[in-house]
C-alpha cells in the first residue's frame, strides 16, 4: 500500500523525468533564439555600415577589391530563414512535448485517485479480514467445546455400557442362584412328600 509521501515522491520524479527529456529542445531553443538575435545584430550593424547616407555618393571600391556586404546580406537573410524554420520544428516540438506532458500529468492524477480507491477498498477488505478472522476465533472455540462435550458424552456412555453390562451380569448370575435354590427346594419338598406317603402306610 503506497501512501501519499510515495505518491508525492513519484510526482517529482514523473516531472523530473519530463524536464529532462525536454532539456534537448529547451536547449536548441535557447541557442536558436542567440543565434537570431546575433543574425539581427549583424544585420543591423551591415545597414547601418551600408553607404546610403543622404547627400554622400556611394563609395566606389577600388580595382581589385571585392563588395561583401550583398554576400554577407544574402548569408544573413539564409541564416534567418534557417533559424526562423528550426524555431518552426522547436515550437512544434516544445507542443508536441507539452501535450505529452498534460497526459502524463493526467495520467499520473488518475493514477492518484485509482491508488486512493484502492487504498480504500484494501482498508475496506483489511476490516472484512480482521472481522472474518474473529468470527472464524470465536467458531473455532465453539467446535472445540462441542467437541469436548461429545467426548465427555462419549466417555460417559462407555462408562454407562460397562456399568450395565456389569448389572446384567449380575442378574444373570442371581437369576442362575435362584433357579438352583429352587431346585433344590423343590426337590426337598418332593422327597418330604415321598416320605410322608411312605409313613402313611404303615398306620
Amino acid at each position: 500500500m503506497t501512501t501519499w509521501r510515495q505518491d508525492y515522491l513519484l510526482a517529482l520524479q514523473a516531472r523530473d523525468r519530463s524536464e529532462q527529456a525536454q532539456k534537448p529542445f529547451y536547449d536548441a531553443y535557447t541557442n536558436l533564439a542567440d543565434r537570431a538575435a546575433t543574425a539581427n545584430a549583424q544585420t543591423n550593424e551591415n545597414a547601418r555600415l551600408s553607404p546610403i547616407t543622404e547627400g554622400h555618393a556611394p563609395v566606389q571600391p577600388s580595382k581589385g577589391a571585392s563588395f561583401k556586404a550583398p554576400v554577407e546580406t544574402s548569408s544573413n537573410a539564409e541564416t534567418l530563414t534557417q533559424i526562423q524554420k528550426d524555431l518552426g520544428e522547436a515550437q512544434r516540438s516544445r507542443g508536441t512535448l507539452q501535450s505529452r506532458l498534460q497526459d502524463v500529468s493526467d495520467g499520473l492524477q488518475k493514477s492518484k485517485l485509482q491508488s486512493a480507491i484502492d487504498r480504500k477498498r484494501l482498508d475496506e477488505l483489511g476490516s472484512e479480514k480482521a472481522a472474518l478472522a474473529r468470527r472464524l476465533k470465536d467458531r473455532d472455540e465453539e467446535l472445540r467445546g462441542k467437541a469436548k462435550l461429545l467426548e465427555d458424552v462419549h466417555d460417559e456412555t462407555v462408562s454407562l455400557t460397562l456399568q450395565l453390562n456389569m448389572a446384567e451380569d449380575q442378574v444373570q448370575k442371581l437369576k442362575k442362584e435362584n433357579e438352583d435354590l429352587v431346585e433344590r427346594w423343590m426337590a426337598r419338598m418332593g422327597k418330604e412328600a415321598n416320605a410322608m406317603n411312605e409313613a402313611s402306610k404303615f398306620i
